[in-house]
């Protein structure tokens, strides 16, 4: 809804009821596939693990990287959960078929995705919420966060999981 509309609706409907109808035009653009929640409070371990991935950011990618010098994506995992004082198993891999598997992601849980093709999860990153994830993408490139929404995620999504309380 353009800016110009919204304000016009202001004059005559009260605020409780534009934030109803921006909120309910907002979940219209929301895909299907990939079940996401981002309301309520975070708990002390998800705060903990949100602020080390945060922090990660811009860090190289480093296959079997586990330091703040080198990351790879399981890696990231790793480190962040250590933070909040969670062990997990070292590959994304591993990480998807040990932990325990969730309908409907809030922030700080898993997302695990094929990104080799071979039917596996090959890729993990954590969900920051409002529909993005922060991981490492790859050989080449830093810690980063990126939007959820894009094909080639959906198209890759295995499941996620809550090792965090």
């Amino acid at each position: 809804m353009p800016s110009h509309a919204i304000r016009h609706l202001a004059i005559f409907l009260p605020r409780w009821l534009l934030a109803v109808l921006w909120l309910s035009w907002l979940a219209g653009c929301a895909g299907p596939d990939l079940a996401t929640r981002d309301g309520g409070n975070l708990s002390m371990n998800r705060a903990m693990i949100l602020a080390e991935a945060r922090q990660a950011l811009g860090t190289p990618y480093r296959f079997g990287g586990d330091t703040p010098s080198g990351l790879d994506c399981s890696g990231l995992v790793q480190l962040a959960y250590a933070r909040a004082g969670i062990k997990v198993p070292r590959t994304s891999r591993q990480q998807f078929e040990a932990l325990p598997p969730i309908d409907e992601a809030r922030p700080g849980d898993l997302l695990f995705f094929d990104t080799a093709g071979g039917g596996d999860a090959s890729h993990v990153g954590i969900y920051l919420g409002h529909d993005q994830m922060i991981h490492a993408p790859g050989r080449g490139r830093r810690v980063t966060t990126t939007t959820l929404g894009l094909d080639y995620w959906q198209e890759r999504f295995l499941g996620a999981a809550a090792p965090a309380p």
